[in-house]
């Protein structure tokens, strides 16, 4: 297994350079100037042209490209052109918020979807498979954003019994809303997710063999058929909860949340490209070591599953 880490993590380093280098020509080429942004306007060319020196604005991309990525080889993600601040602070003060509000989200995708989804196929064709195929189109199709504020009017502005924005307290009437919001289409992705793997898994000859045991259903669904359905299920949540996190800047921005997703929201249209790259980073990091936990999580759920170089039994 530790072979097989260490390959994965090897694999990992063209990615993060791959993912960089196309950030980085991306905010090159965007129109603005990042230098005009830290001063008000009608600013003298000599106070622009001095930012732009003091943050080697005005070299060669790759000159620019080059000096980040031996500055990110020693750990430093370079200094927010906008707050001034090394980028490493900013993420320490806004990622823990981002990742509780995404670990929130994912527990409601994992017990709402997965248990719609065992219901819906369990129950095939009845009422509540239609509910359940209604209400995750539903969902789907529905913008983020637009039932975040949809939230917000009924629960928070029509009934007053939840907050609407911001994290105040850090209480959990603070996280319902966002929440939901944000895990509400990862949710109904799920519930069909595990619908389909469940289908598939219930007319196995194990399956029958099982009920022909004299087994009760439930057991016959939960300990059975629910494990083995469990796999593209387990896939999906893991790589997931990176996907909350960086899908969050709708929704942390329609509830004033103070996240990452918000910080990098903030910067891209103030053109703060350490913060941005920064962001981006720490974010396809979670990605690699999320895919890497969710691998080594096969072996548990299936053992016909082997790492590479292990002898199937």
């Amino acid at each position: 297994m530790t072979r097989f880490i260490i390959k994965r993590l090897l694999q990992a380093i063209p990615v993060i350079i791959g993912v960089t280098l196309i950030i980085f020509l991306l905010m090159f080429v965007l129109p603005g100037d990042p230098a005009r942004m830290l001063v008000q306007k009608g600013a003298s060319p000599e106070v622009l042209e001095n930012i732009r020196e003091s943050y080697g604005l005005n070299r060669p991309w790759y000159v620019q490209y080059g000096k980040y990525m031996c500055n990110l080889s020693h750990g430093d993600f370079g200094t927010s052109i906008r707050y001034r601040k090394p980028v490493l602070d900013i993420m320490k003060d806004h990622y823990p918020n981002s990742i509780r509000l995404a670990v929130v989200a994912l527990i409601i995708e994992a017990l709402i979807g997965i248990a719609a989804g065992v219901i819906s196929a369990v129950k095939r064709h009845s009422f509540l498979d239609i509910w359940v195929t209604l209400s995750t189109t539903i969902l789907v199709a529905m913008p983020v954003f637009w039932f975040a504020m949809l939230l917000q009017v009924i629960f928070g502005l029509k009934l007053g019994i939840l907050p609407i924005s911001g994290m105040g307290d850090g209480s959990w009437r603070y996280y319902v809303l966002p929440a939901v919001a944000l895990a509400s289409v990862h949710t109904a992705f799920t519930a069909r997710v595990t619908r389909s793997s469940m289908l598939e898994v219930v007319n196995q000859n194990y399956i029958r063999t099982a009920r022909a045991k004299g087994l009760s259903e439930i057991k016959v669904i939960l300990k059975h058929a629910l494990k083995n359905a469990l796999i593209p299920v387990v896939t999906l949540l893991g790589l997931d909860l990176g996907g909350l996190i960086g899908s969050a800047i709708l929704t942390e921005t329609v509830f004033s949340w103070p996240g990452v997703g918000r910080v990098i929201y903030l910067a891209i249209l103030q053109r703060d490209t350490p913060v941005i790259m920064g962001g981006t980073l720490i974010l396809v990091l979670i990605f690699i070591l999320l895919n890497l936990i969710v691998d080594i999580s096969y072996a548990y759920l299936d053992p016909r599953i082997k790492f590479e170089g292990q002898k199937v039994d």
